[in-house]
Order: structure tokens, then sequence, then C-alpha cells
């Protein structure tokens, strides 16, 4: 995958956050920049794509039956009992 690399970004590390970003590059035959724009997209940008698709599951799923509040309320009281029996 190819990417249009067109923004610069200076980013301060202390000597041990720079070493073993380093070291891992090494081992991992990678730049410490690859490290850097992998982590923030993991960081930032896939939870939110993850939200969207769970949302979009949830809005497509089938209509199902859901009880009244009160049944809710009685069978949740029922469940919550049993875990301390």
């Amino acid at each position: 995958m190819h990417m249009s690399l067109n923004h610069r970004l200076q980013v301060l590390l202390d000597e041990t956050q720079h070493a073993r970003l380093a070291e891992r590059a090494a081992a991992e035959g990678r730049s410490v920049g690859a490290l850097v724009r992998e982590a923030i997209d993991m960081a930032w940008v896939a939870p939110d794509i993850r939200k969207q698709q769970a949302l979009d599951l949830i809005l497509a799923a089938e209509p199902m039956p859901v009880p009244e509040p009160e049944e809710l309320r009685a069978e949740l009281d029922e469940l919550r009992a049993g875990q301390f029996a």
C-alpha cells in the first residue's frame, strides 16, 4: 500500500522512548516513523472505524421482541440475584 506522506510532524521523545522505538524499528526492519504512523492509526483511527462498523451492524439488525420495562426489570433482578447465590 502506497500513501502520500506530505505532512511533517515534530514529536519530542525522551531517551528511553526513542531507544525503544529505534530498537523495535530495527528488529522489524521498519523506520521509526512507520511505527509512529501505525501507532497513531491504531490509537485514533481504528477505534472510530470499529465503532462505526458496530453501529452499522446494530442498525441493520432485524427487529426483535423486547419485554415491557417492568418485565425486563424483574428478569434483570432475577439474574442479579442468581449471581450471589
